[in-house]
């Protein structure tokens, strides 16, 4: 097993969050891709973007559903600071995870997390286990708690 893989695993028997691991034959480091594989739907994906502050420099975790793209704007008035995404350098540095693999709980340094609503829909979703072909399927609630993340509106809307 990856050390990647490991400490995702070990994130969450730490934080006691019963979960199902899967490994798929194909790539799931799109949303899509990974929803394919599983069999879900796109908004079952549980997906890991990292933005970095303009003024505090700091990464922040954004755990959204997979077919909805955070709004910077919104970002902007959660965290009082414009964001934009960060390097995949900085994201490895700060998570240990690779772009496509990166899982929202096992992050080598802690950050700060908000976690979409719409993921509450569904009895279960599914996130990247720390490698793009891993992932695993839990409880939205219990994920948002093993994460830390604050149930907060930053996704793009139609209006």
């Amino acid at each position: 097993m990856s050390n990647s893989l490991t400490r995702v695993t070990d994130a969450l028997e730490s934080a006691g969050v019963t979960y199902t691991l899967r490994e798929m034959s194909e790539s799931t480091r799109t949303a899509k891709d990974a929803a394919e594989a599983v069999g879900c739907e796109i908004d079952q994906i549980a997906k890991s973007i990292i933005l970095e502050t303009e003024e505090s420099e700091a990464l922040v975790l954004f755990v959204t559903a997979g077919g909805n793209r955070v709004s910077t704007e919104a970002v902007a008035a959660l965290l009082g600071e414009a964001a934009h995404p960060a390097r995949g350098a900085r994201i490895r540095d700060v998570t240990g995870f690779a772009i496509g693999g990166v899982a929202p709980v096992g992050h080598l340094t802690p950050v700060r997390a908000f976690f979409d609503p719409r993921l509450t829909d569904f009895e279960t979703v599914w996130a990247a286990a720390g490698t793009p072909r891993h992932v695993f399927g839990v409880a939205p609630d219990r994920l948002r708690r093993a994460c830390g993340g604050e149930l907060a509106e930053f996704v793009e809307t139609d209006d």
